[in-house]
């Protein structure tokens, strides 16, 4: 089945609303400039919950072939819950997408992979679809147990997820210590970790159900490597960080097959 790339920039803690403002004009425009087809490729950003107002008055005025989303979601619908932020915030705001059990979130708030399947199923309930982070540490990686180790967190993220929903969820795999760090994991490594979530993905529900999911890669990607890494059969786009606080980079990311 051919599944639509999809290029997702978390801006993490960056950008305020204005500054939010000028770089999606700017990838609109890079996009347009370069006659960009709405369609090809999923193109989404994932600002800061501040931004999001700013966005959607600019996306739905001028018709953008852009979506976008948030890093974070509550588990609860409403109460007193200082700080947390609902999906029916969300989706007021015209949110499509969020994401969940980044690794910052595993490892600044202490989420468990409960948290990231709780959060997950929130977000499905809502008409959201959920991008489920996964990735290793370097501990993990120089010992071997990369693979083992996503997988237990595909199993705790997918727990009670019917095979319906399943389907809606993106997953991305990202390696904790290519992460802002300028390092990345070479194509082979990102085609083995994505080709062994596919796999378990199946074993969980049916190949048809695997061959639907899309998953990403993410981890210090940038314009200079996209291509080799969208070429592995198991990657279906990026989840990426710094590269898509710039308006260019992120576009010639976008195109990555033009």
């Amino acid at each position: 089945m051919a599944r639509t790339p999809l290029m997702a920039g978390n801006w993490k803690m960056n950008m305020d609303h204005l500054e939010a403002i000028h770089l999606v004009q700017g990838l609109a425009l890079d996009l347009q400039d370069n006659k960009f087809e709405k369609g090809t490729v999923d193109v989404v950003v994932i600002p800061p919950f501040t931004d999001i107002r700013s966005i959607q008055t600019l996306v739905e005025s001028d018709d953008l072939p852009i979506a976008y989303g948030a890093q974070d979601v509550s588990v609860h619908d409403n109460g007193a819950y200082t700080g947390e932020v609902s999906t029916a915030m969300l989706t007021k705001l015209g949110c499509t997408y969020v994401v969940v059990g980044h690794s910052e979130r595993r490892e600044y708030h202490n989420e468990t992979d409960e948290v990231v399947n709780a959060k997950a199923r929130k977000a499905l309930a809502a008409d959201l679809t959920p991008i489920i982070c996964c990735g290793e540490a370097l501990e993990v990686r120089k010992a071997g147990e990369q693979v083992k180790h996503v997988l237990g967190q595909i199993d705790g993220a997918f727990a009670d997820i019917s095979a319906e929903d399943a389907v809606r969820c993106v997953v991305a795999y990202e390696p904790i210590w290519a992460i802002g760090t300028g390092e990345v994991a070479t194509p082979e490594d990102a085609q083995e970790v994505c080709g062994a979530i596919r796999k378990h993905l199946a074993e969980l529900y049916s190949e048809d159900v695997a061959s639907k999911i899309r998953i990403l890669y993410g981890g210090s990607v940038k314009s200079a490597n996209v291509a080799d890494i969208m070429a592995k059969e198991d990657v279906d786009g990026a989840l990426v960080g710094g590269a898509s606080l710039k308006a260019d980079e992120f576009g010639k990311i976008v195109r990555f097959n033009a």
